[in-house]
């Protein structure tokens, strides 16, 4: 059994909560543009995409289950990353502060259909953990050449539970 100071509560994906790894994408609000003869809304500039050279890619990753247990986490010290699902289901986001080059004590949120999130260059996160399939995403970020990825892995498994 995990002991209960390895436990992580997934909390509600918002955009203050998120705000020390990058931002929230969603169309919380009213847009910030009536575009497209009156027909379609545009949320502007939602996100800072900080990477170079820039692509696009799709993940296709397997589904996982609460609780899930984890040791991997990883930062990009090129560039920003942004996860844009492509379907309703929510996934599970895992976000790390740094202390001193290493990660501390990581916090867990639980997306709402429709939210993606952009995380800023060097913030340590679990790897791509949908909660249903197919787990089909775009992701925006560095696709160029050079070291633009580090791995840390904790002792001892953290534990992820519904909130």
């Amino acid at each position: 059994m995990t002991p209960p100071d390895r436990t992580l509560r997934a909390a509600p994906l918002t955009a203050a909560a998120f705000a020390p790894w990058g931002e929230v994408l969603e169309t919380a609000g009213a847009p910030d543009r009536i575009i497209n003869e009156g027909r379609c809304g545009r949320w502007h500039d939602r996100a800072r995409l900080d990477a170079e050279p820039v692509g696009l890619s799709l993940f296709r990753s397997g589904a996982v289950t609460l609780p899930y247990a984890f040791r991997l986490v990883e930062r990009h010290p090129l560039g920003s990353q942004a996860f844009l699902p492509m379907t309703e289901h929510p996934f599970l986001v895992i976000v790390a502060p740094d202390e001193g080059g290493v990660p501390g004590r990581p916090q867990a949120f639980l997306t709402a259909p429709g939210q993606g999130i952009n995380l800023r260059r060097r913030a340590w996160h679990g790897v791509l953990t949908p909660l249903a399939e197919p787990g089909l995403f775009a992701v925006v970020d560095r696709c160029g050449d050079g070291p633009n990825l580090e791995e840390y892995r904790y002792d001892a498994d953290w534990t992820v539970v519904a909130g």
